[in-house]
């Protein structure tokens, strides 16, 4: 079993910063790329950024220069850096990992979102 948990979500106002992270744990034997999406309401779930095994990023035009994606590999987790928040980047945020499983399944997760609301 493998699972994506997701943490640092909350209630920012405009130009504020939100750091979210997430976690993978269970049956892994190695991750392949990670990103993380967001969906916000009445809206189609969209890449926000991803970051490759090797280091290797590509961001939204939407949030070029103010978030940053990072993950330590030794730990299974992905981190975003949200820095000159909008209201527009109000939504609920997901974690998606590529995942080889220790039985060698080459499978795609998803975390359980987490909301982030920019709002004064």
């Amino acid at each position: 079993q493998v699972q994506l948990v997701e943490s640092g979500g909350g209630l920012v106002q405009p130009g504020g910063s939100l750091r979210l992270s997430c976690a993978a744990s269970g049956s892994i034997f190695s991750i392949y790329a990670m990103g993380w999406y967001r969906q916000a309401p009445g809206k189609q779930r969209e890449l926000v950024a991803a970051i490759t095994s090797g280091g290797s990023t590509n961001y939204a035009d939407s949030v070029k220069g103010r978030f940053t994606i990072s993950r330590d590999n030794a730990k299974n987790t992905v981190y975003l850096q949200m820095n000159s928040l909008k209201p527009e980047d109000t939504a609920v945020y997901y974690c998606n990992a590529d995942i080889i499983t220790a039985t060698m399944s080459d499978l795609d997760y998803w975390g359980q979102g987490t909301q982030v609301t920019v709002s004064s």
